[in-house]
């Protein structure tokens, strides 16, 4: 489908940029003040997408550090944003305001009609579907609740509703820098139908070759690396260039 993409990301608490440990709200790094500078970085560095995440958003169900990712989206670098977006509104809200795709993740299992009424009213390119999945099982609610729906259920469900962007996050290597999930993730769809963007356990630049490897002649179109650049693994050029 498209090209192989680089998503640096940027995970937002508190309006300041921070990184959790397996989603635990109770295990968190806080990497910079200022998300929109941190975004700035990432866009000087040759980034084409920004993987937003309003982790307060999530966790109250509503959009709470929104102004930061519409500064961010004027930097004119594409941003993906996900958390707290549960209506009609909140989707409009973001696609007018200059975010390029919308990430519906709990809301997708809960539900799902409402989010295939997203897709038609907003175009497949707009609308991502996060799917977070704890041995394969769906997961909601900012990871607290596992859902006995399998993921790859889930997934061939919403293909067939249309959609075409799906992020995968393996809960189990989220934060660890131990290596992503890369067969799940294969599995989730069949090529040509839809595109999987790769998230959770990025922590060398080999975990991103070994992505980029898979990504030939799978539906895999990218990935998401986040705690690694903060913590300075490897660089976002490094990433870019491989």
């Amino acid at each position: 489908m498209g090209n192989f993409q680089i998503y640096p990301a940027i995970d937002l608490r508190g309006g300041k940029c921070v990184r959790l440990f397996q989603g635990d709200y109770g295990q968190e790094t806080v990497y910079g003040d200022s998300p929109v500078d941190m975004a700035k970085q990432f866009a000087g560095a040759g980034a084409e997408w920004l993987h937003m995440v309003d982790l307060d958003g999530a966790k109250e169900g509503r959009r709470v550090n929104a102004q930061v990712v519409i500064e961010a989206a004027k930097l004119g670098i594409e941003v993906q944003v996900g958390g707290g977006i549960r209506t009609q509104e909140d989707v409009r809200y973001y696609l007018e305001n200059g975010v390029s795709r919308v990430i519906i993740g709990s809301l997708a299992i809960r539900e799902p009609e409402l989010v295939v009424s997203f897709i038609e009213e907003f175009g497949a390119d707009h609308i991502v579907i996060g799917i977070d999945a704890k041995n394969g099982m769906a997961a909601t609610e900012g990871w607290t609740e596992t859902s006995v729906k399998p993921a790859a259920e889930v997934a061939r469900f919403f293909v067939s509703k249309g959609a075409k962007h799906f992020i995968y996050t393996d809960i189990a290597t989220d934060g660890t820098l131990a290596g992503p999930n890369i067969e799940a993730n294969k599995q989730l769809v069949d090529a040509g139908t839809a595109e999987v963007i790769v998230s959770g356990g990025i922590g060398t630049i080999e975990d991103v070759q070994n992505v980029k490897a898979a990504a030939e002649g799978s539906a895999i179109a990218g990935v998401i690396i986040g705690k690694a650049l903060y913590e300075k693994r490897f660089t976002l050029e490094e990433a870019l260039t491989c």
